[in-house]
């Protein structure tokens, strides 16, 4: 069976719409439950969760407040509570396609040697993207993906958190998710999910991409401002310097390492982008690499 697991704080313009695309799949309702983890909501996404319930009796759905404050806290409870034995992970403000649970379903049935994966992530803009926006933006605030037709092993990264899937043993074998890590309200932090892929990659766990699990990102006129894309930019810095010194001091050593690298690259993709004659995007790309270094070093 399955186990779709929301996470939501504060989503009740999105919520109703989040479960409705779940339940409205082309899936039998005896195959899989949802679990709702409500992280201490203050707004109305409980009424909007109860209204969903009673529009959709047929489905398994089930209802949970997470006391402690914090994404992982919330994703570790689903956990807990769910009975199936593949997790899947949907954001609480993206919606999905008709097959994405029988994709998933098919996936992990013909496969016993999976243990995760993920599909693409497609952002639905609810107004039109600033000036300063491009590709690599893009996939930063709002983690779009997609790589391709085909399913196999993902080309680069791994499968975006608000739209994985894992076998339910994954969390026997390498823990649950980092409680230090993740959003909490309103904070932006994160770098939980690479945490677990990460810990899956060193016990060689087979993880892949397919195409036709498709999660449509809802994204708001607010993360598309200066003030959330500088919050995110160095909350990603803080992140990956709190998981790599978790590890080790030389884990964190060699991401500084790298972040040299993408400076590189950054600098090579403002020329570019200069050139073009389009410096908004290429200024854009060097105030993200300046905040993430920030982050990394330990700067507020």
């Amino acid at each position: 069976m399955l186990s779709i697991i929301v996470c939501t704080y504060n989503r009740e313009k999105y919520i109703y719409k989040t479960l409705e695309s779940i339940a409205k799949n082309d899936f039998h309702y005896d195959k899989y439950e949802i679990v709702l983890i409500n992280n201490n909501s203050t707004d109305n996404t409980e009424l909007e969760c109860f209204c969903f319930q009673k529009k959709f009796p047929e489905v398994n759905f089930r209802y949970f407040i997470e006391t402690k404050q914090g994404l992982s806290y919330a994703r570790n409870r689903g956990i807990e509570e769910a009975d199936g034995d593949v997790l899947i992970y949907v954001d609480d403000d993206a919606v999905v396609n008709k097959e994405y649970l029988r994709a998933y379903y098919e996936l992990f049935a013909n496969d016993k040697q999976l243990y995760a994966a993920g599909g693409p992530i497609i952002p639905i803009y609810e107004t039109k993207p600033p000036k300063w926006f491009s590709y690599y933006t893009k996939v930063l605030i709002t983690g779009y993906l997609y790589q391709g037709s085909k399913i196999g092993k993902f080309k680069k990264g791994y499968p975006g958190g608000g739209n994985a899937a894992y076998r339910k043993e994954v969390f026997e074998k390498v823990g649950y998710f980092n409680v230090e890590l993740g959003r909490k309200g309103n904070n932006l932090m994160g770098a939980e999910e690479k945490d677990i892929f990460d810990k899956m990659g060193t016990q060689n766990m087979k993880i892949v991409y397919t195409p036709d699990a498709i999660l449509y990102h809802i994204i708001s006129d607010k993360k598309l401002t200066n003030e959330y894309f500088n919050r995110l930019t160095l909350s990603i810095g803080q992140s990956e310097r709190k998981r790599t010194l978790q590890i080790s001091k030389a884990k964190y050593l060699n991401r500084l390492f790298f972040e040299g690298i993408k400076w590189a690259a950054s600098l090579v993709l403002f020329i570019g982008y200069f050139l073009l004659l389009m410096p908004q995007k290429g200024t854009k790309l060097l105030a993200f690499r300046w905040n993430v270094t920030n982050g990394l070093l330990g700067k507020q």
